[in-house]
């Protein structure tokens, strides 16, 4: 059983090390005072295709990352094995 914990914790490790590096990739979301006067449309060719884009796979990853890491958490932290 210690092995098991050993392999969990590495893994939770590069999980942890790759959802940093990609948070840190990801571009801001704060648009500026330029969306108060409503000069950022949200009819534009980028918000509609966002989804498929460097940023929305960006996001995609993100949140399987984040799911992983909290698995890995919570079965680190049950240690019943």
């Amino acid at each position: 059983m210690a092995v098991l914990k050993t392999v969990i914790t590495v893994m939770f490790i590069i999980v942890s090390v790759v959802l940093t590096t990609i948070i840190l990739m990801q571009e801001g979301k704060n648009q500026g005072l330029g969306s108060l006067g409503g000069q950022a449309s949200t009819d534009s060719y980028w918000s509609k295709n966002k989804g498929r884009s460097r940023e929305g796979i960006l996001v995609k990853v993100t949140t399987a990352l984040v799911v992983l890491f909290f698995v890995f958490s919570i079965v680190l932290n049950i240690g019943s094995f």
